[in-house]
């Protein structure tokens, strides 16, 4: 089985310094993104992938998919891959990792998706 694509947290806090070319993508649960996420990310429930593959196919751009710990984003990338969606990238390590390398996070979604 081919390998899913993954982006350390530092190499993703450098693409959002400086490019804009990429979506972000939360796929917690409401509960945990209560707690805050990470900036300029649309949200979305992960039992919803499978509904809402258009989202992924249709767009031009890297989705970068996170979650907690970068296991459920892992499952997500591995899903995908095998409906032949091959522009998501799973942060590895997730929130958990993002957060103790002390970047900031935002209180908001810049967008829920439903």
């Amino acid at each position: 089985m081919p390998r899913i694509k993954e982006i350390s947290v530092s190499d993703l806090h450098r693409m959002l310094r400086k490019e804009h070319h990429f979506d972000l993508l939360d796929i917690r649960t409401p509960a945990e993104i209560e707690r805050g996420v990470l900036p300029n990310a649309r949200t979305l429930a992960m039992h919803l992938i499978p509904l809402k593959l258009s989202l992924f196919s249709e767009s031009g751009k890297q989705i970068v998919i996170y979650c907690r710990t970068g296991s459920r984003s892992a499952q997500v990338c591995r899903f995908l891959n095998q409906q032949g969606i091959n522009n998501v990238i799973s942060l590895r390590g997730g929130v958990v990792k993002w957060a103790s390398a002390g970047h900031p996070m935002d209180p908001k979604p810049l967008e829920v998706i439903a």
